[in-house]
């Protein structure tokens, strides 16, 4: 047995793995405890506002309806003593804004938040709208014509009612009132108007907009129209209608263009901090004492101990069932048994080596038999083509037409018997070459009962074919023909005179089926499990007339197999057999 070395052991690398996460887990522990023990509080810089969104709320509103935070001071300390915080606002160069209480410096600490009522935290602000819509600018609309957009709404709701639907007047875009339609009519469309046409106010605002929209876009402001409720379209003077393309990117550019022309009626953004009021730093260190770090050095000893002891023992548990399945491996030819004594995966280890022992005794024992039956099967058409070469050459035979026919005859066999070895050779290695291509099967069976008349004739076989319609499939041609071939020899062969062999196709779902049913002598119920091994013949006598060459029903399951499918086998004694091909197509 190979010797591993000593740092490339299995046990080893487990000790050693081991103690790393031994001593990674007591130093982490240990440092963990040391500074728990040595500090209080440790400062809350960046607390989350999800306890009180109301604080970012109101300093978003105030942004909203300032341009500057010059008076938020009284807004900030009424909202601290409330929450008993710390809250300050910073420039988002780090420019303290207005700090409620004094304390450590928060240059460095992450925000709770950005107040910017032109980017709105969704999470915190509890809507979808980047755009505070209390950021009103140049959309404040008169008293005047607030009425005027009412007005106009409440007769759109009178409309909207008499059409058997309801609705209600909420604040929508920049302050604007708007009318949502809560429950829509039965009628597929109710000629109602839920947008009043822009005040003065807004229409000036809006042409604004419109020029900001179409610069970033690349359309024509002429050509850009911005309704009240912020829809765009972008007209086509050529066709008259709307350009989509060019809407699609306009709308693309609201945002954008909107956040351009209220930025100057807006506060500039600002770093909200919500802290703990507590200034940590003036607690004094609490140092560890002698007999704290006495402890804690025992403790850690003691683990390390612990973890030696255990890797020790569980390693040498874990090595020695390993050791034995190399030393199974590394003699291959004794096909030695290793035994199974535990269930994880060293038992399934043991357990695959013995199964493959076993495989491998098997494969060996069918080697030798195989190479038997071929040495035999070549034996005789050798030793009669040798023969008879061997008399004409001692001139005691004469070259002429019954003899190149014996000899041609022996020939073929030989060929025969190479060419499926050679098939079976390329199945067992999976390079078996298909080549499926669209068939009408019960053509192909045809050409196959056409070959085998003279054959079934000239034993008094009789050939009956029945076809369950003329189903087309996609198969290798030449295949099939073998395998149905392969399946009517064999038949013949084992049919009596006067007999007959019937060939019968059929299609369910997606499978192909093909059954060859002969009324010969049948087969025993013992010989069925071997009629698919190489080289065997119920017929022991291995005459060539009746047991062919052994290689016929196997070639047949390769190509079975290799379109999908398999072959079965009914037979009894006296009643006949049916080989049934199914074939996946």
């Amino acid at each position: 047995m190979t010797r591993v070395p000593p740092h490339r052991s299995l046990i080893v690398r487990l000790l050693v793995a081991s103690l790393t996460i031994a001593v990674a887990a007591i130093v982490a522990a240990s440092w963990l405890a040391s500074q728990a023990t040595s500090r209080t509080i440790q400062q809350q810089l960046g607390q989350s506002l999800s306890d009180d969104k109301g604080v970012y709320d109101e300093l978003l509103g105030y942004a909203a309806t300032h341009r500057d935070w010059s008076g938020v001071r009284p807004l900030v300390a009424t909202r601290a003593a409330k929450l008993d915080r710390r809250i300050t606002l910073m420039t988002v160069d780090r420019e303290v804004i207005v700090d409620s209480r004094a304390g450590p410096s928060l240059a460095t600490a992450r925000p709770s938040a950005t107040v910017d009522p032109l980017s709105v935290d969704p999470g915190l602000a509890g809507r979808t709208g980047r755009i505070d819509p209390r950021v009103v600018g140049p959309y404040r609309t008169t008293p005047a014509e607030q009425r005027q957009i009412r007005a106009k709404l409440a007769e759109s709701m009178e409309c909207i009612r008499h059409n058997d639907a309801d609705g209600q007047i909420v604040d929508g875009p920049h302050g604007r009132p708007t009318l949502v339609v809560t429950n829509v009519s039965a009628k597929p469309n109710f000629p109602c108007a839920v947008v009043p046409p822009a005040t003065p106010t807004e229409t000036r605002a809006l042409a604004s907009l419109g020029k900001l929209i179409a610069a970033c876009a690349g359309a024509d402001p002429r050509k850009l129209l911005v309704g009240p409720d912020l829809s765009v379209r972008v007209l086509d003077e050529a066709t008259g209608w709307f350009d989509q393309g060019l809407t699609d990117r306009a709308a693309g550019c609201v945002d954008q263009a909107r956040r351009t022309q209220l930025e100057p009626y807006a506060a500039p953004p600002a770093l909200l901090f919500v802290t703990d009021p507590a200034d940590p730093t003036a607690q004094a260190a609490f140092p560890l004492s002698r007999q704290n770090l006495i402890r804690t050095g025992t403790a850690t000893a003691v683990v390390l101990i612990l973890a030696v002891l255990v890797t020790i023992l569980v390693g040498g548990r874990l090595v020695r069932p390993l050791r034995a399945l190399t030393e199974a491996a590394q003699r291959p030819a004794d096909n030695q048994r290793v035994a199974v004594t535990s269930r994880d995966e060293i038992g399934y280890l043991a357990t695959a080596l013995n199964e493959l022992a076993e495989r491998r005794e098997l494969a060996e024992r069918q080697r030798k038999a195989m190479v038997n039956d071929v040495a035999h099967e070549l034996r005789n058409p050798l030793t009669n083509i040798r023969s008879w070469l061997e008399a004409v050459q001692d001139g005691l035979a004469t070259v002429d037409g019954p003899l190149l026919t014996l000899l041609h005859d022996e020939t073929v066999h030989l060929q025969h018997i190479v060419d499926d070895l050679r098939d079976l050779a390329a199945a067992d290695a999976g390079s078996l070459r298909m080549h499926p291509e669209a068939l009408h099967v019960n053509d192909a069976v045809d050409q196959v009962v056409d070959a085998h008349l003279p054959n079934a004739g000239a034993g008094g076989v009789r050939l009956v074919t029945e076809y369950a319609g003329d189903p087309e499939v996609v198969a290798d041609p030449v295949r099939l023909r073998q395998l149905v071939g392969n399946l009517l020899s064999n038949a013949i062969r084992h049919s009596r005179p006067g007999d007959a062999v019937t060939v019968r196709t059929g299609v369910e779902a997606d499978r192909l089926s093909i059954a060859v049913i002969d009324t010969g002598a049948g087969i025993a119920a013992e010989d069925l499990p071997r009629l698919f091994d190489r080289f065997w013949r119920a017929d022991e006598s291995r005459n060539r007339a009746t047991g062919g060459s052994g290689l016929g029903l196997p070639i047949a399951r390769k190509i079975a197999e290799a379109h999908g499918g398999d072959i079965t086998v009914e037979s009894r004694l006296g009643s006949g057999t049916t080989f049934t091909a199914t074939l996946m197509y």
